[in-house]
């Protein structure tokens, strides 16, 4: 209180809305601002309470996660044989000196090592099943146990052998800079999703499914009437579900002209109701074509030259490039693109590969052994000075990848030993 502080502006401030603030003060002045709470919260990352993990790998890593997608990497994070330690509720009997029993819950701190992994996806809740390894007052060493891990919650992790993506992805979940700054709103006539594109995910925020009477000779009324209620549902789960102080994009897709139509309604409820929130952020939407109105036409939506120029600077935009380059290499030059585990290993093998493609699904296989394979092979391609694209499978174009095996390549040279070897694998499973 009293000493000065230094602010540099451009240093990439934990909240933008500073910066914002700041430029608008005059010298000398004493100001006090309101940030509403949405601001705050949306900006929020992974929290790291600490990290001790010793030069072989083994250690303890404490984590708050802050989001929806903290918990995602929570999922990734967390495998079976692993200790985790989190507080949670039991339910706990006591019996007294005349022979009655009563049961009531208590908080307690309990470590289990896990046999069981589920992620729900919609309550945003990671369930982990195992035994308890640390005897306390409430819960018997060895007897199961379920924890919750929750938003908002500290929960630590024991492994014995901290890998190279494991300790990446840390790093990732707790980077500031990780957003969620695209939206999407994916619709065809009586059809529409309304879809969060982040970094690791995307996510269905709004279904809407209602059925729209065709139109008849000399009566279109009914018609009119069913899209009405149709684009009035889009435009509500759009103010609902997508924070605009946050997306940099919105985008609208759709087959034929579905779209400018709802554009067009969309602007004309706004001016009407005056909806400050649609009418100033009228830059923000794109629209684009898409096949369809459901959810995997994003890959097709995402791979726009003008979507991309639109979200360049973003994880997911950078996943759409790389697996468009890999379809077009297959199609132009196929001795320079390959998936599939062993013709990927054989080109790493050789320092052939350029850019590695894997889905995160790979390293969550409960095989250990197998998933060291592919840590391996993630390590060889960077220490060969490759570029490696860890897709979510949770993203669409994670999605996509895991149709191909869940690993592809891009090569530096043509590999025309792999190619032939697929013809002879191929020829022998027709014999």
């Amino acid at each position: 209180m009293g000493n000065p502080m230094e602010l540099i502006l451009g240093k990439k401030f934990k909240l933008e809305v500073w910066e914002a603030i700041i430029q608008k003060m005059a010298l000398n002045e004493v100001a006090c601002f309101k940030v509403h709470k949405s601001v705050y919260k949306n900006n929020l990352k992974m929290k790291l309470v600490s990290r001790n993990v010793d030069k072989f790998g083994e250690g303890r890593v404490s984590l708050v996660p802050e989001n929806t997608e903290d918990m995602w990497h929570a999922y990734n994070l967390i495998s079976e044989g692993d200790f985790v330690s989190c507080s949670t509720i039991r339910k706990v009997q006591m019996e007294s000196a005349t022979g009655s029993s009563n049961s009531y819950r208590v908080r307690t701190t309990l470590t289990i090592c896990v046999e069981n992994i589920d992620f729900d996806t919609q309550a945003c809740v990671l369930r982990l099943k195992g035994r308890n390894v640390e005897e306390n007052r409430y819960v018997k060493t060895g007897a199961y146990h379920t924890l919750d891990v929750e938003q908002n919650r500290k929960f630590s992790i024991t492994k014995a052998k901290w890998d190279s993506i494991s300790l990446e992805r840390v790093d990732t979940a707790c980077d500031p800079a990780q957003n969620a700054d695209v939206a999407a709103a994916i619709m065809q006539e009586g059809i529409a999703q309304i879809c969060l594109i982040t970094s690791n995910m995307t996510i269905v925020r709004a279904k809407i499914d209602q059925v729209i009477p065709r139109k008849r000779k000399g009566n279109v009324s009914q018609h009119e009437k069913g899209l009405t209620r149709f684009y009035e549902s889009i435009m509500q789960g759009i103010l609902r579900h997508i924070n605009f102080d946050l997306v940099k994009c919105v985008i609208l897709a759709s087959p034929g002209f579905v779209k400018n139509q709802f554009m067009d309604y969309m602007i004309q409820q706004a001016v009407k109701s005056d909806n400050k929130v649609i009418l100033d952020n009228k830059s923000k939407f794109l629209l684009v074509h898409a096949s369809s109105g459901f959810k995997h036409s994003l890959k097709e939506v995402l791979a726009d030259s003008a979507v991309i120029s639109r979200i360049s600077d973003t994880k997911a935009a950078g996943e759409v490039r790389a697996l468009e380059v890999f379809y077009n290499t297959l199609q132009m030059d196929p001795a320079r693109a390959f998936y599939g585990k062993k013709h990927v290993e054989k080109a790493s093998a050789a320092q052939a590969v350029e850019t590695l493609l894997i889905s995160d699904k790979l390293f969550r296989c409960q095989d250990i052994a197998q998933r060291k394979e592919y840590v391996e092979l993630v390590e060889n391609v960077k220490d060969s000075g490759g570029d490696v694209k860890i897709f979510s499978s949770l993203h669409v174009s994670g999605e996509q990848l895991d149709q191909l095996t869940g690993i592809a390549a891009l090569l530096r040279f043509p590999m025309p030993e792999l190619e032939d070897e697929s013809e002879d694998g191929s020829d022998s499973e027709e014999d």
